[in-house]
């Protein structure tokens, strides 16, 4: 064969580990038998008729420079000097100084089967979707409705319609439904709250500000969570009506089913009193004492809900009615008395706002420049001076007219006192 111009080749043996000869331009004509399989591809060697060379035999040839300064170092030392292993045995990878982790071993998912639920005193009285709703969390409104009409849910081995009335020790076959697998959220701490009422009915606690009253949106857990931590033996714990994170006073909670619906019908025919604290930016005229404006829901650009003030003629606003009464003039400000008659998202906060006269603190809808300034001042008031301290309803298993209070909270106090004028 024929080499590169101006190379050399090594030529060893197919029968013993001897080199061969060390050939030059001239004298390269061997045929592929040797290691010039190691050069085979190349456009520059073509293999060429010549003779055999036997084991043990040498060519006597010449380099076309009298000295190598690669040959000892690249070929020597590489090649004839190698340690030579057993056929068959792979060559041995240098062990990593890194110490390489396993991946976790991922659990299998459980396959979904059968249940048999029986209907206890907290889901007595409910519709069968909601019920199902509430077992399959996470399971698409739409799935739940199908296997609904397909007759794959039971109650008491009998097919149901989704508006059916579950009763009490009632037992509902819910087929086998694939959850989807999501992050687990962290647990809810268990936390208590200072109690104003409580019976085997309802609750009511005085919820703190900055503390939402349930779990999304950004949020984990809220007060509802909380509690049914706190409370492990209660088989029953549901929000009857929601305030605002930044909103603190009466919260009230259902402990049975029948409470829950009996109370949500009060709120919904406005049969209940709600009054709110508000202080709010500047003199607040005596005239105005009802604010009847429509309110519209809407999703703005930075994802979070909000709500604006609309017409009538507008298809998403809703009647919105709050009555407001002044109870004491401060040093630019108003402490204000709110009443709702409706209660729309964010109802108090954008009637007020809408009136001119923003609530104290209020993240929102409020006076930016004035709430950062309170925050950083002397008094470090960095709420929102909203507080629900009125709660009138009925109870719903003794008929009894209940008017409950919760005082302003120390930081509104101090507030207050502070900007009350001496006299």
């Amino acid at each position: 064969m024929t080499g590169r111009p101006g190379s050399s080749c090594l030529l060893l043996c197919r029968h013993r580990s001897l080199a061969a000869a060390s050939l030059g331009e001239a004298a390269c004509r061997l045929p592929g038998r040797c290691i010039a399989s190691v050069w085979r591809g190349s456009p520059a060697i073509t293999p060429q008729p010549s003779f055999s060379l036997l084991a043990g035999v040498f060519v006597d040839a010449r380099l076309k420079s009298e000295k190598s300064n690669t040959y000892g170092s690249n070929v020597v030392k590489r090649i004839i000097g190698a340690v030579t292993r057993p056929p068959g045995t792979a060559k041995p990878r240098p062990s990593s100084p890194r110490s390489v982790t396993p991946p976790p071993a991922v659990a299998p998912a459980v396959a979904p089967s059968v249940r048999r639920v029986v209907v206890d005193e907290g889901s007595a009285g409910q519709r069968l979707d909601n019920f199902l709703l509430r077992e399959l969390k996470g399971v698409p409104k739409t799935h739940v409705y199908r296997v609904i009409r397909a007759g794959e849910v039971r109650v008491n081995k009998g097919r149901a319609q989704a508006d059916t009335r579950l009763e009490l020790g009632d037992e509902v076959r819910i087929p086998p439904v694939r959850l989807p697998q999501k992050a687990e959220a962290p647990a809810a701490p268990a936390r208590e709250f200072p109690i104003v009422f409580e019976d085997e009915h309802l609750l009511v606690i005085d919820k703190p500000a900055g503390v939402a009253v349930h779990g999304g949106s950004g949020v984990s857990y809220g007060v509802i969570e909380a509690l049914r931590r706190a409370r492990p033996e209660a088989k029953f714990l549901e929000l009857v009506h929601r305030l605002d994170k930044e909103t603190s006073g009466l919260l009230l909670i259902a402990k049975k089913r029948s409470a829950l619906t009996a109370l949500q019908d009060q709120f919904r025919d406005r049969e209940t009193g709600k009054t709110y604290a508000a202080l709010v930016w500047g003199d607040w005229p005596d005239k105005l004492k009802v604010i009847d404006v429509p309110l519209v829901k809407f999703v703005g650009s930075d994802g979070e809900r909000w709500v604006r003030p609309g017409t009538p003629d507008e298809p998403e606003a809703k009647r919105s009615i709050s009555l407001a009464k002044v109870v004491r003039r401060l040093g630019g400000c108003t402490l204000l008395d709110v009443t709702i008659k409706t209660g729309r998202t964010h109802q108090i906060r954008v009637h007020l706002q809408q009136a001119g006269h923003a609530i104290v603190g209020d993240p929102k809808y409020g006076d930016f420049d004035k709430n950062r300034e309170l925050a950083r001042g002397a008094l470090k008031f960095d709420r929102m001076f909203l507080h629900a301290r009125r709660l009138r309803f009925t109870h719903p298993a003794s008929g009894a007219e209940l008017e409950l209070t919760a005082p302003l909270p120390a930081e509104c106090e101090k507030l207050m006192t502070a900007w009350t004028p001496q006299t």
